[in-house]
């Protein structure tokens, strides 16, 4: 492929390599991601044992030949065309408050018009669906994000899922207090459900992809306009839940223009130029959070702030990261010191710290600290 530079990487694995030194901004995104995915540690570690593949297509643009990137990637990652044959797809973009002139904000159409023949070809039903989170009038998202002239230019069906009939499934991963969850008819229906996000900073959890990517996948009609019902339960736990009571689950990542700084909403472009492909988005996802990260990357915790741990443990793995060969990787700097919570503390309770006062670490629920030796420098 010209212009092209597809890899294939097994999660987890060794960060790529950066062509400089990595910005506060960029650590702060994988540290994020790390922590929202230990949540869900102890739930899922099982059930994904073994490494998954993910396709990383760098070269990429939005003129590009998408379709033959996206087939590559799904097929290098292990996915079998002939198991998609009379099977109904359903494919979940990122429409959260869209704006024309905001190309960061939302997945491109090229990117869902690519991954639609690309389905198609293999012999699939496909559909588009998506419940936006912060617009009501889901025309309106359509328009603004461009997505609703693609998909009428090509008569792709879309399915509105703020206000589909629903069902009720069970809390497939039981991370949340939420006993189950309300999904729209067309993603009960999907035999695969496609999570196709915009690679974006989220300031709440570090990084939104294809994992969070899939909040768009409840009804507003039962959870609001934000979801704020997810929101009060837990970000990462209800992340978590989601992924675990949906069907089979593939992702596309449009990373070819991402948003950094203060995402999802008001963050500023940034080019990446890649697509990522993968059938396991926990896989995927840890895989984004490491993208462009060199091996001396670390979180640094500074003045007035405060960073909680909620269970999981700090590690140094020699085997995935040869290069740091003392075996000690002080990831996280905290400019104070580090406080172990035994008492069962709600996450957004504890006062932060004054501007004047040493940045903190706050370990909870018996965050281990392990083969690194040390995984949090006190300054």
């Amino acid at each position: 492929m010209t212009g092209e530079s597809p890899s294939r990487q097994s999660s987890p694995g060794c960060p790529k390599q950066g062509s400089g030194p990595v910005s506060r901004r960029s650590v702060l995104l994988a540290g994020g991601a790390a922590a929202a995915l230990l949540v869900g540690y102890p739930l899922l570690k099982h059930r994904f044992a073994t490494k998954k593949p993910v396709f990383i297509a760098s070269g990429q643009s939005y003129q590009g030949d998408l379709v033959r990137t996206i087939r590559d990637g799904l097929v290098a990652c292990g996915l079998d065309p002939a198991t998609l044959k009379g099977k109904k797809v359903l494919l979940k973009p990122n429409m959260v408050e869209p704006a024309r002139d905001r190309p960061q904000m939302t997945t491109h159409p090229a990117v869902i018009l690519a991954a639609n023949e690309v389905f198609r070809g293999w012999g699939a039903t496909v559909k588009v669906g998506e419940a936006p989170g912060h617009i009501r009038d889901t025309e309106f998202a359509l328009w603004a994000s461009r997505i609703g002239d693609a998909l009428d230019a090509q008569k792709i069906p879309f399915a509105d899922l703020n206000y589909e009939e629903v069902g009720f499934v069970p809390n497939g991963g039981k991370v949340s207090r939420l006993p189950g969850l309300f999904f729209p008819g067309s993603v009960l229906e999907a035999d695969y459900v496609v999570s196709m996000p915009k690679l974006k900073t989220h300031h709440w959890v570090g990084i939104t992809c294809a994992m969070k990517n899939l909040y768009g996948t409840l009804p507003g009609i039962k959870y609001g306009w934000p979801k704020n019902v997810l929101h009060h339960a837990g970000i990462p736990e209800t992340v978590v839940d989601i992924n675990a009571s949906l069907p089979k689950t593939l992702a596309i990542v449009d990373a070819i223009t991402c948003m950094e700084g203060d995402g999802p909403i008001l963050g500023s472009p940034k080019e990446m130029g890649l697509i990522v492909c993968g059938t396991c988005p926990i896989a995927l996802d840890a895989t984004c959070a490491r993208i462009g990260l060199p091996d001396e990357a670390r979180i640094e915790v500074e003045r007035g702030a405060r960073l909680i741990i909620d269970g999981g443990s700090i590690t140094h793995n020699h085997a995935l990261w040869p290069r740091c060969e003392s075996g000690v990787w002080g990831g996280i700097v905290a400019q104070g010191g580090i406080k172990r919570i035994t008492k069962k503390i709600e996450l957004h309770s504890p006062t932060l710290p004054k501007p004047s006062q040493a940045g903190e670490a706050w370990l909870r629920n018996a965050v281990l600290e392990h083969v690194a030796g040390t995984g949090i420098l006190r300054k």
